[in-house]
């Protein structure tokens, strides 16, 4: 097998997480370039944020580089924080709180300076859902626009003074407005992808499973044509072999028997033997045909990458059954891990597959279980019917044992289908 071919370099650099990474790493370095050259002697102002306003407010010396080096360490801290967080894993799956990150990071921002804040406000994109996200930016603007009014720096109080406060707060809220929307559309943009390719891969998986699912059903309807063709075809004639072989045992007898009869026997055991060994390779094809539906829950597993999922599957329960079985485990498999990916924001979903023998016969019992945000109403959509109906349809039951925190699914369908 080929190995797969490298990507190339600029599709490496233009994933999300290293454009952010990236991103937050040119800004930093430039904040520590400004903060280098103040402490050189350069007339530089690098710092403008609330350590700077608190520092000058309390009445400290303007050339003092005590607040150069507190906002120095801050920024040391934002990038390590921004850094952790734009991992690639956290675009599928943000950490667990989030917002208080978030938080905790705007914080840093504009203690060092305002500048900052609109990264955080990217990142908000990426990990909160949308409307949550929305509600974050527009806060970043009041809140530079607070700082504007009752934390100004020397530039922004001369420009109030020499133009007027309504013509800076305007010109700020503008200036704010457009880049945490900027900031916002970027963000919710690499989220968007970010979502269309855990759908895409959950579809390619449900395909490759389903794919699996119809090579094992076509190998079991031909070997049951096998089987049925062994039996009609060589099962009939050796059984008219035999018995003219008997009729041919019994001629022989009346004439020369001490020639005829050791022969005829002979053959005779020989058929009887030929026809056994027939029957056995029938019934051990039919014995071997019934479906094993681990190969297309490996599929499933092996093409998602984000939630992982965890298959926790006894080799009794997904062996030996029906198609229509087989069928309707998958598609519920497929439909639940498919309701994950698409709104659980879920970091694993567990599979459970244990086989129960009960008085009217053996059942499969499956459990799906996710750690996601689940829902604080449970609502039957169309693929929660549709589950239901489909297990119903075979004698089985689908029970909901859990819809928040997390969404948990009982399925009880039976191996074999009722005559």
């Amino acid at each position: 097998m080929s190995p797969a071919p490298r990507r190339p370099w600029i599709d490496r650099f233009t994933e999300p997480a290293v454009a952010l990474r990236m991103a937050a790493l040119v800004i930093c370095a430039l904040e520590l370039y400004s903060a280098v050259a103040t402490l050189a002697g350069a007339a530089t102002e690098p710092y403008d944020g609330l350590i700077a306003q608190a520092w000058a407010a309390l009445g400290g010396a303007p050339r003092n580089p005590t607040p150069l080096i507190l906002s120095l360490m801050l920024l040391g801290a934002f990038g390590w924080l921004l850094w952790r967080l734009a991992r690639p894993q956290h675009m599928d799956n943000p950490p667990r709180h989030a917002l208080r990150w978030l938080v905790l990071l705007d914080v840093l921002a504009f203690a060092v300076t305002p500048g900052l804040p609109f990264l955080v406000t990217a990142m908000a994109a990426v990990l909160l859902r949308a409307r949550a996200a929305l509600i974050f930016a527009a806060l970043q603007v009041l809140l530079a626009l607070a700082n504007y009014l009752w934390l100004p720096n020397a530039g922004q109080r001369d420009e109030q003074l020499h133009q007027g406060l309504l013509y800076g707060v305007t010109m700020t809220a503008m200036s704010m407005l457009a880049l945490h929307g900027l900031a916002y559309g970027l963000g919710r943009l690499t989220a968007s992808q970010a979502e269309k390719r855990r759908w895409l891969q959950a579809m390619l998986a449900e395909r490759l499973s389903a794919e699996r699912l119809h090579d094992e059903q076509l190998r079991y309807s031909e070997r049951l044509v096998i089987a049925r063709e062994l039996h009609d075809l060589m099962g009939h004639h050796l059984a008219a072999l035999n018995l003219q072989l008997q009729l041919g045992e019994a001629l022989a007898a009346r004439g020369d028997a001490s020639a005829a009869t050791p022969a005829l026997g002979k053959a005779r055991a020989v058929a009887q033997q030929l026809l056994a060994d027939v029957r056995a390779a029938v019934s051990a094809q039919r014995d071997e045909a019934r479906i094993d539906l681990r190969a297309a829950l490996q599929a499933l597993q092996a093409g998602i990458e984000s939630p992982r999922i965890v298959l926790d599957v006894a080799a009794d329960a997904v062996q030996d059954l029906s198609p229509r079985c087989a069928h309707a485990l998958l598609r519920c498999v497929q439909e639940a891990v498919t309701n994950c990916v698409r709104h659980a924001r879920a970091r694993q979903v567990e599979v459970a597959m244990r086989l129960l023998c009960v008085d009217s016969g053996d059942q499969v019992l499956v459990r799906i279980e996710d750690d996601g945000v689940g829902a604080p109403r449970l609502q039957a959509g169309n693929g929660l019917t549709g589950m239901r109906e489909r297990v119903e349809e075979l004698g089985g039951s689908l029970t909901v044992l859990r819809h928040q925190p997390g969404f948990c699914l009982e399925l009880r369908i039976p191996r074999q289908e009722r005559l």
